[in-house]
């Protein structure tokens, strides 16, 4: 894997109508905001060849929406990625991750937001970004890092949908 980019769900309804957590759908905001975060990926030239994707709704419909602008991407819909800690994401980025290309997780906060401080602070990173990434991952958020051939990660571009004409948010 050369590159890894991180994506927290869009903003998802407050209650879902079987009242549970797992079937929560996303809100029209986190519809947008997914839609527009895939489109600032692919026009910074960002294309996923593999997403794993966690398999609660949000996520999936999160995927569902970026997705068109990475028409070549394939997609692995996963259950162990749900509310998953950072070290269980980070498993399964190596269960599952190729040799090179890049592969994207959607997923959920602590962990994706643990996983990328962790990434972030163990490898190069800009201060500044470094210190904004440690404030806050809401929703929309995507980190993405470089890997180099040791496996060494270095934190290139950190995505707010708020700063993208989205709207973000916890």
């Amino acid at each position: 894997m050369d590159r890894l980019i991180l994506m927290r769900h869009g903003k998802a309804e407050q209650h879902a109508a079987t009242g549970g957590d797992f079937e929560r759908a996303l809100a029209p905001r986190g519809q947008a905001d997914a839609t527009l975060m895939g489109r600032v990926l692919a026009k910074a030239g960002l294309t996923p060849d593999l997403a794993l994707v966690s398999s609660a709704r949000r996520t999936r419909e999160t995927w569902d929406a970026a997705s068109p602008a990475f028409p070549g991407a394939q997609a692995q819909v996963r259950r162990d990625l749900y509310h998953a800690e950072a070290q269980d994401v980070l498993a399964a980025i190596r269960e599952d991750a190729p040799d090179t290309g890049t592969v994207m997780v959607v997923g959920h906060n602590p962990g994706l937001h643990e996983l990328a401080v962790r990434m972030a602070m163990g490898g190069q990173a800009d201060p500044a970004r470094l210190a904004k990434l440690r404030g806050k991952f809401p929703t929309a958020t995507v980190a993405v890092f470089s890997i180099d051939p040791d496996g060494a990660p270095a934190l290139i571009h950190l995505f707010y949908a708020s700063e993208n004409g989205g709207h973000g948010g916890e």
